[in-house]
């Protein structure tokens, strides 16, 4: 099979590997690659050398997790799968694979346009931005950060009943955001932000800021327009490959005194009662986002930018290290591997 490989940085290859299909084992799955889709902010840190991050493997290492594929053969103990079905997994940018069946493998449903599967894992991690945060609908949320998972925040909130305010230094993100339902666009260098945001929600404030960008800025906007007793949700990995602060993250201003909280989304929800099953977390929200797509409500497939021939790979990383904003959602294509 063939796989991206990551040897060093800004050291990409394609390369051929051994993979044996016909001895499954009772709990594996044999897939077929159909697409991947391109995870902009990780992938740009990975390949551009910024330090690691804890558990993440070192050089080499694969890259990628967003993967759509047909199986193609099933263990005996696989009977939740059959030959045909389209699969969403956290597999890499490979051609195919062997997998043990474990929640990360997931039938997609009929009905649902490949492109907008594809991007299911990470729409289901801006979705895991609200639950994580508690949010209620009829709040007032700002985006800031308008990669991948920060137009994935902004499409999602409205079909959960917030109002979402997009935060960008982009005007082409904020247009982006303007097609995903935002009701609201705001640059991030706007030295009338709060007053403008302060209008936006009719003085109640943001209750919830969903922060996806890494730089120190972005986290700094983040704790300057929540309101008091509000919530930040950080699914960013704030200053990774970024200069020594030239502020304090924990300011009394900002933190202490305004009283608010700040949320690592990871891990699983917050449970006002006891988990149904041990499926929490980010999974479980992907067969809600499932139906929203096959309903025609959610369409990440809105935002691809580029559709690329899988020996192409190397394009998006070297356009993300560039800082491209022109580029969004990234689909490769792997059927003639």
């Amino acid at each position: 099979m063939k796989i991206a490989i990551l040897y060093g940085p800004s050291d990409l290859r394609m390369e051929e590997q051994p993979l044996d299909s016909s001895n499954l084992e009772p709990d594996e799955v044999w897939v077929r690659t159909q697409i991947t889709g391109f995870k902009i902010g990780t992938d740009r840190g990975n390949f551009e050398g910024a330090e690691q991050v804890p558990g993440a493997p070192d050089y080499p290492r694969w890259v990628g997790d967003s993967n759509l594929g047909i199986v193609e053969g099933v263990g005996s103990g696989g009977e939740d799968f059959q030959v045909g079905d389209t699969v969403l997994s956290s597999m890499h940018h490979q051609s195919e694979y062997v997998v043990k069946v474990t929640p990360d493998l997931v039938k997609v449903p009929d009905g649902v346009h490949p492109e907008d599967a594809v991007f299911g894992n990470l729409y289901s991690l801006s979705a895991h931005c609200y639950h994580k945060a508690t949010f209620r609908p009829g709040e007032n949320v700002a985006v800031v950060g308008l990669g991948t998972l920060g137009l994935g925040a902004v499409a999602v909130g409205p079909l959960y009943g917030g109002r979402i305010a997009a935060i960008g230094n982009s005007d082409l993100r904020l247009e982006m955001a303007d097609r995903m339902g935002a009701h609201g666009l705001f640059r991030s260098d706007d030295p009338e932000l709060e007053r403008k945001l302060d209008t936006f929600t009719e003085g109640r404030g943001i209750d919830l800021v969903i922060l996806t960008a890494n730089p120190w800025p972005a986290y700094r906007t983040a704790v300057q327009i929540v309101r008091t007793n509000g919530r930040v949700a950080i699914v960013s990995l704030s200053g990774r490959g970024e200069e020594q602060l030239d502020f304090n993250p924990l300011s009394m201003e900002y933190f202490y005194i305004k009283g608010i909280s700040l949320i690592a989304v990871c891990h699983t929800d917050p449970d006002l009662y006891p988990a149904l099953s041990s499926d929490t977390g980010q999974r479980r929200h992907r067969p809600h986002l499932f139906s929203l797509m096959a309903q025609g409500l959610l369409e990440p497939k809105r935002l691809v930018t580029h559709r690329l021939h899988y020996t192409q790979i190397a394009e998006p990383y070297e356009m993300a290290l560039r800082r491209d904003k022109t580029m969004m959602n990234v689909v490769f294509d792997w059927r003639d591997a």
